[in-house]
């Protein structure tokens, strides 16, 4: 159970929400009802916790303020910021944060005993240490990152690490890779995407550190990260020739990986940034988990999660004051609630390889890519893995599609999508299928351009021009792109240049 510090940190927890995105949400519910009252994050924050500075008594809420939390919740202000009861407690079990059974997959543990120890140390820490200790982790620089992983698994073994050049300039990413990996334009159709389904049997594949889990898991509740333990596909083997990716997949549970091979980036990051050691036995969940290049290849010996990041190109007219056709690239940041990449830059479709209802006919790269579409940027939230258990038994089916994916799907010249790179990123162990989206018929954008929004797991969305070569360029140079949201995109980038045509004036990436 975890207890809350005031009704409406309940309220926001309820509401899936992010301190930040709950402020943003107040402030657009004032301008839509005219209401005069603002808040600020810093003085939610404060509200939340039910203290002022200092752990000083709160004081009185001003007025406006007051009438718009109590307009936009229903709730009197006084109720609002009373403190939580026992009639105001979560169901971590209910939220998907611990397994509802004592011997499920979870190394032993005792799901009470661990909701209780969660329950209290969510009593005893602050908001604001936990965020701040987001921010400190979020932003050990990417190259940074980069450079120790290749320290601690010597690069030169094994296979070769990612880094090209943009323009002359070096690129450092943690995702290791091979040549005959790179140079792909796989399109995602029935006779090329052959990854299918080998094991029904829900397997863990390693044991929980209880301690650094539960760990998690507070951190998880004060933050409102979302954590379920529905299946995802780990990866058994690949093989990528001849225009054709084969392999074979089984299932895990996404709890188990967010609580093992999940926390080996916060391992690091930490160490960094604290000055600690960061060589073989300074590490323990990574010596534990993924000690070195052999155990990274090992896929049936260890939990190998992974999905697919895409960069999506979207043709445009031209236009008076953008100028010539082009594509738009949709770059997202990524939001604090999500369990991979929080905070940091991704190309977008980006979701992880897991089924939605049909266990076997979702195992195809295509298939997952095609979803995340949907949910990411066409609005299908009933599509999320993190929402309450899925009714439809066909949610795919051609006559629940948005309208913006009937219109792409009704024309087969209208959509491409091509796998253009396959790696592990050493960050955590994942595999990355690289991807490349683009609507080719320029008549989309300006029917659907208006339609094409994020979702929760994204705290910002931005578009570039496919002709401005200057600003990609610096783009790829940005230092909070994680390591797999930076390979497809300039993967993408690569293949772009070749296909696109008058519509695109993009930088050199030379491996």
């Amino acid at each position: 159970m975890r207890t809350f510090r005031t009704v409406l940190e309940k309220l926001i927890w309820q509401r899936r929400q992010t301190v930040e995105e709950f402020a943003e949400s107040v402030e657009l519910f004032a301008r839509e009802h005219g209401e005069p009252g603002t808040i600020s994050v810093r003085h939610l924050q404060r509200l939340v916790s039910g203290r002022g500075p200092g752990g000083r008594p709160l004081g009185t809420v001003r007025p406006a303020t007051a009438r718009l939390l109590e307009r936009m919740l229903g709730v009197t202000v006084d109720e609002l910021l009373a403190s939580a009861t026992d009639d105001h407690e979560v169901d971590l079990e209910g939220a998907g944060l611990v397994p509802k059974e004592a011997g499920d997959t979870v190394g032993g543990w005792v799901p009470e005993a661990t909701r209780e120890e969660v329950a209290a140390l969510v009593d005893g820490l602050s908001l604001d240490e936990v965020q701040d200790r987001g921010v400190r982790l979020r932003g050990v620089r990417r190259s940074r990152l980069a450079a120790a992983l290749a320290d601690y698994y010597d690069a030169a073994s094994g296979g070769l690490l990612y880094r090209p050049s943009v323009d002359g300039h070096r690129v450092a990413t943690s995702v290791l890779t091979r040549a005959e990996w790179l140079d792909l334009s796989i399109p995602l159709g029935p006779d090329t995407d052959r990854i299918g389904l080998a094991d029904v049997e829900l397997d863990s594949v390693g044991r929980i550190e209880r301690g650094h889990a539960v760990d998690r898991l507070t951190e998880a509740a004060m933050l409102g990260v979302r954590i379920t333990n529905e299946p995802l596909y780990r990866l058994l083997d690949v093989d990528i020739r001849g225009g054709v990716i084969s392999g074979s997949v089984g299932l895990a549970p996404f709890g188990v990986y967010a609580l093992t091979m999940d926390l080996l980036e916060r391992e690091l990051a930490d160490a960094l940034v604290n000055g600690r050691p960061i060589g073989r036995g300074d590490l323990p969940l990574r010596d534990r988990y993924l000690p070195d290049v052999e155990t990274v290849l090992d896929l049936h010996g260890r939990l190998c999660a992974g999905g697919v990041v895409a960069l999506c190109a979207i043709a445009r007219p031209a236009d008076a004051y953008r100028g010539e056709a082009d594509y738009a690239l949709l770059v997202q940041e990524r939001s604090g609630q999500v369990v991979n990449a929080a905070g940091r830059l991704a190309v977008i479709p980006k979701g992880f390889h897991e089924p939605l209802t049909d266990v076997a006919g979702d195992a195809r790269i295509g298939a997952t890519l095609v979803r995340e579409m949907e949910e990411e940027l066409f609005g299908r939230a009933e599509l999320d893995s993190t929402a309450d258990g899925r009714r439809a038994a066909a949610p795919m089916h051609s006559s629940r599609l948005s309208e913006a994916m009937r219109w792409l799907t009704a024309s087969p010249a209208r959509l491409r999508m091509e796998c253009t790179g396959f790696g592990f990123n050493l960050v955590s162990g994942n595999y990355e299928f690289a991807c490349l989206v683009v609507i080719e018929d320029e008549e989309f954008w300006p029917q659907f351009g208006g339609v094409v929004e994020a979702n929760w797991e994204s705290a910002g969305l931005r578009v570039y021009s496919s002709l401005d070569d200057h600003l990609l360029a610096k783009l790829a140079g940005d230092e909070s792109w994680s390591n797999e949201g930076l390979f497809a995109f300039l993967q993408g980038l690569r293949r772009l240049r070749d296909v696109g045509g008058r519509r695109v004036k993009l930088p050199a990436v030379e491996l």
